[in-house]
């Protein structure tokens, strides 16, 4: 049985951006069964037709409240609302007070009701049935609680961890098993870090790369005003296997080295 995961990039990019293509976070990965989708951020929804029709997720795992990693479940919710027939619902597994942030959004009680599916997320193995996966989700450093996940076709990998935003580097480290692609924001580009325990740069991307014996990189989220050539040469600097800046269309197998 082939061990391979495909990856398809919905969006890539931070909280707002001067490229006009950054659209928030989302992640479709596949197996051989049903996808799921990791985020959902802004302008992401009409980029899963691409690859899959909506509700045909096994799941929706959101790594954290920002916006530009979740605000797209409105169109999601709409479409399996009014588009389609029948009572489909997609499950989505998320922090506390999801359905709270989007009930507030829409000005309307009860909003995602009918239309999904929403379970706490939790430290932890988490389900996706029919997705053929086996997915763990670990707490980060960023605000208030946000999870990294790591994805892979069997326990004993190899997989594909995705950091989320996360302010720490070391938090991914349970996470990483040597062969594994990392998929890590890199918000502060070449650095410094700015801002501590909120986002990461190269230097700690690369570092952790390197230590943890990661296959390949990509980098994702990357904040405006960082030179996009640079911050993938300083990840270089520290980590010598090879590295990529995703973008919204990519569609990567990602298969044992």
């Amino acid at each position: 049985m082939s061990r391979s995961l495909r990856l398809f990039v919905a969006g890539a990019g931070p909280a707002y951006s001067d490229r006009p293509s950054a659209v928030g976070s989302a992640y479709v990965v596949r197996g051989d069964g049903a996808p799921i989708l990791l985020d959902i951020g802004q302008g992401t929804f009409p980029r899963l037709f691409t690859i899959t029709r909506p509700e045909d997720l096994a799941a929706v795992l959101i790594s954290h409240l920002h916006p530009d990693h979740f605000v797209d479940l409105v169109p999601l919710r709409h479409y399996l609302r009014f588009e389609l027939d029948g009572d489909r619902r997609v499950r989505v597994v998320a922090p506390d007070a999801l359905a709270g942030r989007l009930d507030a959004l829409s000005g309307e009680p009860a909003f995602a009701d009918g239309a999904l599916a929403i379970e706490t997320l939790r430290a932890g193995s988490v389900e996706a049935p029919g997705s053929g996966l086996t997915i763990v989700a670990a707490p980060v450093t960023h605000r208030d609680q946000a999870f990294a996940f790591r994805v892979a076709r069997a326990p004993e990998g190899p997989g594909l961890v995705f950091s989320g935003d996360c302010g720490r580097a070391s938090d991914l480290e349970p996470l990483i098993r040597p062969g594994d692609w990392l998929l890590s924001e890199v918000s502060f580009g070449t650095g410094p870090a700015p801002v501590a325990d909120l986002h990461l740069d190269a230097t700690a991307v690369g570092d952790l790369a390197a230590r943890t014996g990661a296959s390949r990189v990509l980098l994702t989220h990357l904040q405006m005003g960082y030179a996009p050539q640079a911050t993938i040469d300083a990840v270089r600097a520290r980590y010598d296997g090879p590295v990529a800046l995703v973008a919204p269309g990519d569609d990567v197998t990602l298969s044992p080295d």
